[in-house]
């Protein structure tokens, strides 16, 4: 029974908001529940980001291919090759330089010699025309040994590269001397007695040879080692 002047409420939906300060409690409690999950994932991401790193596939340093360390080559030095003559090379050598020497004093002879046979012709002392001739077959006889010996030493040398070119002008030196003194003596000689013309042609020939003897030989004493 309702008294009159009552009022009834009409049935529905009532929502009662929470009271702000409540509200903003349970917000900062979940915030909290949020860090501290946070923190405690923390070191299960840090393990599982690890392991990834660790499980990275290594690269196979057998299938890389591997260049071959320089090889330093060293120059191989050549040796000088040993030259071989024959046993008596030195003794012809020996024999050769003792007949140049030997030359000198018949050089000096025939100088003296032939300069009193070429003023007087066949007025010339005795002395003078026997020294010419003996001088003459003395010349003649070292030349002969001394063409002999170098020409032989000459090619028996022939592998020797040191001193070819002194050896070789040497050797066309003196066969160009030996050719103006065998002149000289068989052909002018016998006309140079009475015709002053062919005495001074024999006189020139034989003082070139002696000249061009002279300087051959030099070159061979100072510059073949």
């Amino acid at each position: 029974m309702l008294w009159p002047g009552t009022v009834v409420p009409r049935p529905g939906l009532v929502v009662r908001l929470p009271p702000r300060p409540a509200a903003r409690a349970v917000a900062a409690n979940s915030d909290r529940k949020r860090e501290f999950m946070l923190l405690a994932a923390l070191p299960f991401l840090l393990g599982a980001v690890i392991a990834s790193s660790d499980s990275v596939p290594v690269r196979d340093s057998s299938l890389t291919p591997r260049l071959p360390p320089p090889v330093t080559v060293d120059t191989p030095r050549v040796r000088p090759r040993a030259i071989e003559v024959s046993d008596w090379y030195g003794r012809r050598l020996t024999i050769h330089r003792s007949l140049s020497y030997a030359v000198i004093p018949v050089f000096a002879a025939q100088w003296v010699a032939g300069e009193r046979i070429y003023k007087h012709g066949n007025r010339a002392p005795d002395w003078a025309k026997t020294t010419h001739r003996a001088g003459a077959t003395t010349l003649a006889g070292i030349f002969t040994v001394n063409t002999v010996t170098g020409l032989w030493n000459l090619w028996d040398s022939r592998s020797t590269p040191s001193g070819r070119g002194l050896r070789t002008f040497h050797a066309l030196s003196m066969l160009a001397a030996d050719a103006g003194f065998t002149y000289a003596g068989v052909k002018l000689s016998k006309d140079a007695e009475t015709d002053f013309n062919k005495r001074r042609e024999h006189r020139t020939i034989a003082l070139s040879s002696m000249a061009v003897t002279i300087v051959s030989a030099v070159a061979m004493k100072l510059y073949n080692k």
